[in-house]
């Protein structure tokens, strides 16, 4: 019988976990290339014969998500997998006519396909958008499950950037975990805060093995998601972060609009940040898609580590990298502690940048006068640093979720800002998790 010829579009996450979990062990089924995008020199890699199983003894190529078309017509491609997240309806709709004009079909897996159960409980932290403060709501689930008593595992949404086949089921309990993993800026982003917390946190390629794992050492399992990716785990209960600085993008965004429709809980933070007419917005929009679920209210408080750095100085703001790019926001909490302190000027890093952040701020032409955090790579962590410190400021405000004084160092004076969940009346986050005691 004739296998159906699949190309696997993705970013080096989502792609390789629909592979294990759709075609692995499906032998009516060959996946000829998997295509890459967003994640820099992830293309012209493979995906490892160790990983892949018997059906592909050779693993499968890895191309630039630029040569799909091309790759469709000389595979006589039968459909291609729509497998990365947070674009809008309007791109993946031109993706979906680029494959179909070349004569594939485009095909969206469905979330009950691509969800592995488990053993032990699973709350699953999942958003509407890059950027909406998901991380810090995982944050705060954590904290009150261990006031409950619970041993948490934390699994993260994956970020094999390296060799895949030494990421296959990756285990951090310290600082020094991550380092012997080289970590990203963007994975320390995810995990350190976890770490700070004395959690376990899990990631990798192959999230059965991961999920195996974690099962042996957990009381309840937290997943703590990317972008605005569905679950990788069938959740006990789904909480999703939504963000009124963007009302819309919560109807507007895939996958985004899948976990709002999916989920149990649905937490509207940085209240105090928004107007009222965003919010209400945001409110409608949830009980037109999603009545049923239970709606918590939230801001993020910022914490500014010394205001005197940023009062009257030209500043520099360093924000989250992802939030910046394909999470498409104007400015971070950097640019608020900037306003808000009264810094004399927002200093433009455009004229300083060097390398590979040259190349993203080409890419991503709606970034604003501010710095993203990017490091998906030695050479671009070189290239923030130098960056930041050919800059003509006063000081530098670090608006990114780890302190980056940890990897690079700054020839001027810093600050931090942090910022963290907190609820606004009933019902909280305790009370939804009460489930668990």
């Amino acid at each position: 019988m004739k296998r159906k010829r699949i190309i696997i579009m993705g970013a080096a996450g989502r792609d390789f976990h629909n592979f294990n979990l759709l075609f692995r062990q499906d032998a009516t089924s060959e996946v000829v290339a998997f295509t890459a995008t967003q994640i820099p020199d992830i293309e012209d890699r493979v995906y490892p014969r160790q990983l892949t199983g018997q059906l592909y003894p050779e693993g499968i190529p890895i191309f630039h998500e630029a040569d799909l078309v091309n790759l469709v017509k000389e595979h006589k491609v039968d459909e291609v997998v729509f497998s990365y997240s947070d674009v809008s309806y309007e791109t993946v709709m031109h993706k979906a006519a680029i494959v179909n004009a070349a004569g594939a079909s485009f095909v969206l897996p469905g979330v009950n396909r691509t969800m592995l159960s488990s053993t032990k409980p699973v709350v699953a932290l999942c958003s509407v958008r890059t950027g909406c403060g998901k991380s810090q709501a995982a944050m705060r689930v954590a904290a009150i499950l261990k006031s409950m008593g619970k041993k948490l595992v934390v699994v993260r949404h994956p970020m094999p950037y390296g060799d895949l086949l030494a990421q296959k089921c990756q285990r951090f309990e310290t600082y020094q975990d991550l380092s012997r993993h080289g970590c990203t800026i963007e994975e320390r982003e995810e995990s350190e805060p976890h770490l700070a917390m004395n959690s376990v946190v899990y990631a990798g390629v192959d999230y059965q093995e991961i999920l195996s794992a974690a099962e042996q050492e957990a009381d309840v399992i937290i997943w703590d998601g990317g972008n605005n990716d569905t679950p990788f785990f069938e959740p006990d209960l789904h909480i999703v972060v939504v963000d009124p600085l963007r009302p819309g993008h919560e109807l507007s965004y895939c996958p985004g609009e899948t976990n709002l429709r999916m989920a149990d809980v649905i937490l509207i933070n940085k209240e105090f940040s928004a107007n009222i007419e965003d919010i209400e917005t945001v409110k409608e929009n949830i009980r037109s898609a999603n009545p049923d679920a239970v709606t918590i209210d939230a801001s993020s408080p910022l914490h500014v580590e010394d205001p005197s750095v940023i009062t009257g100085k030209r500043v520099l703001a360093v924000e989250d990298g992802p939030t910046l790019t394909h999470g498409e926001m104007q400015y971070g909490v950097a640019v608020l502690a900037a306003e808000r302190h009264g810094a004399a000027q927002l200093v433009d890093p455009r004229p300083y940048l060097v390398g590979t952040l040259k190349e993203t701020f080409e890419r991503y032409k709606g970034i604003g006068i501010l710095l993203p955090a990017v490091g998906y790579s030695d050479q671009q962590i070189a290239d923030l640093e130098r960056t930041i410190n050919d800059t003509e400021c006063d000081a530098v405000i670090i608006g990114t979720p780890i302190d980056l004084r940890k990897l690079i160092t700054i020839n001027k004076p810093v600050v931090r800002v942090t910022y963290e969940i907190q609820e606004i009346g009933k019902p909280d986050l305790r009370d939804v998790l009460q489930r668990f005691q």
